[in-house]
């Protein structure tokens, strides 16, 4: 069994000084800043507070949270969860493709919904669009939602060598 061994709060303050110190080696480890980019398309719903649809920093995007709005009619779809679910997923995807990426490099999702009896429901219509290695997630209930949407789903993505 390996043996754990813990540094003491001087040695750790030792260590982080030594390695911070002008004229040290570690000059070159500190990274060049990344740059912040919005991303905005007209495939999705535009935001509709102060807010991006998405963020790309570096290789990763950041996508708000989307729920079932027609980004023709800014209206919601109707017919309850299912039909919302699909409306979400595909405005995610508009936001994913218009920054270069597709549904393979999104690594995490949270799911927000309003009644968690919908759970099996957005799951299924889930499972569709990440049948294979799905991202990480989280679902929850949530008391309420923007425009009393049924489902919101925001997204993580990195992009990767394929």
């Amino acid at each position: 069994m390996p043996t754990l061994r813990l540094l003491t709060v001087s040695a750790v303050a030792l260590l982080v000084a030594s390695c911070a110190a002008p004229g040290g080696s570690d000059q070159a480890t500190t990274a060049p800043p990344t740059s912040r980019q919005i991303v905005a398309t007209e495939g999705a719903p535009a935001a509709i507070g102060p807010y991006s649809q998405a963020v790309l920093v570096g290789d990763q995007l950041f996508l708000s949270g989307q729920i079932g709005l027609d980004p023709a009619t800014g209206e919601m779809v109707a017919g309850g969860v299912e039909p919302e679910t699909r409306q979400v997923l595909a405005n995610a995807h508009a936001v994913l493709r218009e920054a270069g990426f597709t549904t393979a490099d999104v690594v995490q999702c949270t799911v927000f919904l309003a009644d968690l009896d919908d759970y099996a429901a957005v799951n299924r219509i889930y499972g569709e669009v990440f049948a294979d290695a799905p991202p990480a997630r989280a679902a929850v209930e949530v008391a309420r939602l923007p425009r009393d949407a049924r489902v919101e789903i925001m997204m993580t993505a990195v992009r990767t060598d394929r």
